[in-house]
């Protein structure tokens, strides 16, 4: 047996979590040794009382192993363990990092640059439209979305990332291969080609509130921020909010009416310290790293064109309609352009990412040179 699989295994075994899991590894330096230990020696590890270590001891009648092992070939997945360079850096960090994860799709260095996108699963029109754009305007300029798959904020998010041909990541609260809720079952399958759907769940773990209030410290650990869209006073998305700020993780919060209880979740964490969101912009310009000033070409092609930056045919429209040396307002870049007032939006948002552009207050948009 080797590591993958003992960590599979142990991820199996009722009560024994992620803590639990780096004490024995602490103790008995790898997980295959953990299986092999007799109970007495499982009761010198710190933190393990006499049930867990009848348990452990006991592992092979507890667990079918061989059965997992078959679920996740034939099912396509992979389970993906702290050692592999995919598993997420960030969820490494915090207190209780899962000990396997199933993934369906793949996790790659991007997504080191991923802000988490949740909310209520009964919404508004307002909250779906607003999730939808600000997903889009993220994975449009390369960040990952993260969410958790939910009817609602969770299921616009990915939409609007995977309209921008963005990635996306599904954090479910159940085993992968459950499909919950019904309907998004071709959601999630776009979802594993243009990122992943993962979980800390095994094979047929149905969803309850403790698995989804688990599956919400994933999604805000593994993420660089948290955006609540719109919440209630009860929203589990709160849940996640505070994981983020447990983390110490950036949260922002969407404003809604002040007279519609599904906003008040939001306004409650703006109060609370929650950076107000309007648009990607204020959540980007907390992260301006992502894009470094070095990735600003020196002078122009000569036929003006910016090829260092890879822009996209709207992004260089966008840029000729801005001015040379003076402020140009967005209706003029819109009617200049001859894009869409969207697409110009999303267009000036990337340039301004890239360094190519500046906003000025007044919605006014010059050349950075």
């Amino acid at each position: 047996m080797d590591s993958r699989e003992a960590l599979i295994a142990l991820n199996l075994i009722e009560g024994v979590g992620p803590v639990r899991v780096r004490q024995l590894l602490e103790h008995f330096g790898e997980a295959p040794a953990i299986l092999g230990a007799s109970r007495s020696q499982l009761l010198h590890v710190r933190g393990i009382g006499e049930d867990t270590a009848d348990v452990i001891a006991g592992w092979e009648k507890a667990v079918d192993l061989a059965g997992e092992l078959k679920r996740i070939a034939e099912f396509g997945c992979r389970v993906v363990i702290q050692s592999d360079e995919e598993y997420p850096a960030m969820l490494r960090e915090i207190y209780d990092p899962p000990i396997a994860l199933y993934a369906k799709g793949g996790l790659n260095a991007k997504d080191k640059n991923a802000v988490a996108m949740v909310g209520s699963r009964q919404t508004t029109h307002y909250g779906i439209e607003t999730a939808r754009k600000l997903a889009y305007q993220l994975a449009y300029v390369g960040v990952t979305v993260v969410s958790g798959g939910a009817r609602g904020i969770d299921t616009a998010a990915h939409q609007g990332a995977l309209a921008a041909k963005g990635r996306t990541v599904c954090v479910l609260g159940t085993g992968i291969n459950i499909v919950f809720p019904p309907e998004n079952k071709d959601l999630f399958g776009r979802i594993a080609e243009n990122g992943a759907v993962i979980t800390q769940f095994p094979f047929n773990r149905n969803g309850d509130k403790q698995s989804f209030a688990i599956r919400n410290r994933i999604i805000a650990g593994m993420t660089l921020g948290t955006v609540v869209v719109e919440a209630d006073l009860h929203s589990g998305a709160l849940i996640t909010a505070n994981f983020a700020t447990e983390y110490g993780r950036q949260v922002f919060a969407v404003p809604g009416r002040i007279d519609s209880p599904r906003s008040k979740g939001c306004h409650d964490l703006i109060k609370k310290g929650a950076k107000l969101c309007e648009g990607a912009e204020d959540i980007l310009s907390e992260f301006e790293y992502l894009f470094p000033a070095s990735n600003k070409p020196p002078i122009l092609n000569e036929d003006g064109t910016l090829p260092a930056l890879e822009l996209s045919e709207n992004e260089q429209k966008a840029y000729d309609a801005v001015k040379a040396g003076d402020e140009t307002t967005i209706d003029e870049v819109i009617r200049r352009s001859g894009l869409p007032s969207s697409a110009v939006s999303v267009a000036l948002l990337s340039l301004e990412m890239k360094r190519v552009v500046k906003q000025l207050p007044g919605k006014l948009f010059v050349r950075n040179w």
